[in-house]
């Protein structure tokens, strides 16, 4: 079933923050804490299994940090809730095979079209249109300002 967990929210800004305030330098896990203020145990997870999803890259050494993957308007945010649904455990009772004729019958294959037009939404939502609207918004980019484009 798709709800929003902490878990997905916390993946989404961390995923935009990294794309909005990148600069030259991979982004730090606790810059994100720090701007986003994403408790830094949920953050680690989500970060590792974007990683593993190929949506970031992990960059090692003191440095290090995470950058995408892959281009922003690349990336949209139904791929990373279709990672974070791969860490969470809970079953789903849509997929249950017990119940009710009206439940199994009726209401689950509602509940599953639903689910599926909401996803199709959010594959059409990147990345890229996030940041843009977060910089209509006025929210600085920190990447940006440490930019120095003298020669």
């Amino acid at each position: 079933m798709l709800r929003l967990s902490k878990k997905m929210l916390f993946a989404i800004e961390a995923v935009l923050d990294i794309a909005y305030h990148a600069g030259s330098e991979p982004v730090q896990s606790r810059e994100i804490t720090r701007r986003q203020a994403i408790p830094r145990r949920y953050l680690e997870q989500a970060l590792q299994q974007l990683v593993r999803e190929n949506i970031l890259s992990g960059v090692r050494g003191p440095k290090g940090g995470y950058r995408l993957a892959r281009e922003r308007r690349r990336i949209s945010i139904g791929d990373i809730v279709r990672s974070v649904k791969k860490m969470e455990t809970t079953d789903d009772p849509l997929r249950d095979d017990n119940g009710s004729d009206l439940g199994v019958k009726v209401v689950r294959p509602m509940w599953l079209e639903l689910q599926a037009d909401t996803m199709g939404r959010l594959d059409k939502i990147d990345i890229d249109s996030l940041c843009n609207s977060a910089q209509t918004v006025g929210i600085e980019s920190e990447g940006r300002k440490n930019l120095d484009f003298t020669i």
